[in-house]
């Protein structure tokens, strides 16, 4: 019976892992969210965008709540509106993560 409440333990600590995880933002979700939602509206990759900006000016806009008003500067043609706000922290973290001083490249 011990054996089980351990198991039953163990497996309820990998499954909070598990949603955790999901629930935190990347920078390969923010990727395919470029690709899918904003590229067409910018004109031009990902990789543009995201070196508009090093990571600590990144940072400053996401966490000033203005990373919407940012994507429309950088894309006028952008309808920002489509842009769900549960997106902005995965587009965050692409931005942050190919900023012009990260050295990384993305791949669209």
């Amino acid at each position: 019976m011990i054996k089980i409440r351990k198991t039953s333990v163990l497996l309820a600590f990998l499954m909070t892992i598990g949603m955790v995880s999901m629930l935190e933002a990347s920078p390969s979700k923010g990727q395919k969210i470029f690709v899918k939602k904003m590229k067409d509206g910018c004109g031009f990759a990902g990789d543009k965008f995201a070196v508009k900006h090093t990571q600590t000016e990144w940072e400053e806009i996401y966490n000033n709540g203005t990373f919407k008003e940012e994507m429309k500067k950088i894309c006028p043609n952008l309808n920002t509106s489509k842009i769900k706000d549960k997106w902005l922290k995965h587009l965050y973290d692409f931005s942050y993560e190919y900023a012009s001083d990260s050295g990384n490249v993305p791949s669209c």
